[in-house]
């Protein structure tokens, strides 16, 4: 990406563009919930007796439980609002990076067009509405007993696999079921492609700003993972030297 000045520019500015609309959304969904909670956050218990002292130590777990509980659904849903308006710029950059790393064996019938522009849009859209069942499913897995938080972890590296090769994914218009298939195919492959952003996704604070910065990166990581891993079947043995020096 570095080496690519187009790859690098576009790169930068979908970093900008993501980083605004995640922060725009989470500002407007935290300032909302707020308002609709600052009853209950502004007004603590009085702690003139035994009982009372009860109440305000229920009172602030509670408070604290709300906050955290709160900010982290107002990322993923900011996060995942983000996601969805920049598809078609992510589309084109994931195109982009295939074609300079494949060259001649790349397929134009996969080049961006505008003509798709509004069907990426609906994939976007789909992935993150299935994005907040994703959440939804998590947070049910995450009551388990120990098991829990492994299985959440695994939810949301899958996921986030699912989201990065979505865009190469989408450009050869796949359905969502076939790019699901695609991941329980490929498990492997999977795990380490959404292992990193599930991790940054787990950062408090920073989350928004290490997802929107490395995304681009990410984005062409899977991206060149994926055509390789699609790609190659389809290239002949004494060609595929040429294609790992490129």
């Amino acid at each position: 990406m570095i080496r690519k000045k187009q790859l690098l520019g576009w790169s930068f500015l979908l970093f900008a563009i993501t980083m605004l609309l995640t922060w725009l959304g989470y500002t407007l969904i935290v300032g909302y919930v707020d308002s609709l909670t600052g009853s209950f956050l502004n007004s603590p218990p009085a702690t003139d007796s035994i009982w009372g002292w009860l109440k305000y130590s229920g009172w602030v777990v509670g408070k604290w439980l709300l906050l955290i509980i709160s900010r982290i659904i107002a990322f993923y849903l900011s996060f995942l609002f983000a996601y969805s308006l920049t598809t078609p710029g992510y589309v084109f950059l994931s195109t982009a990076a295939e074609k300079l790393h494949l060259g001649e064996y790349f397929n134009p019938e996969d080049a961006f067009t505008l003509r798709g522009v509004m069907t990426d849009l609906i994939e976007g859209v789909k992935i993150g509405l299935y994005g907040i069942l994703v959440s939804l499913a998590a947070l049910f897995v995450s009551f388990i007993p120990v098991l829990g938080l492994v299985l959440v972890f695994l939810i949301y590296t899958f996921y986030s696999a699912l989201m990065f090769i979505d865009y190469p994914a989408s450009r050869r218009r796949w359905t969502l079921r076939r790019k699901i298939n695609w991941l329980v195919d490929n498990r492997r492959l999977a795990f380490r492609l959404g292992f990193l952003p599930a991790v940054l996704s787990m950062v408090p604070l920073l989350n928004i700003f290490l997802m929107a910065l490395l995304f681009p990166v990410l984005t062409i990581h899977a991206t060149l993972n994926f055509a390789r891993r699609q790609q190659l079947p389809d290239i002949l043995p004494s060609q595929r030297g040429d294609l790992d020096g490129n």
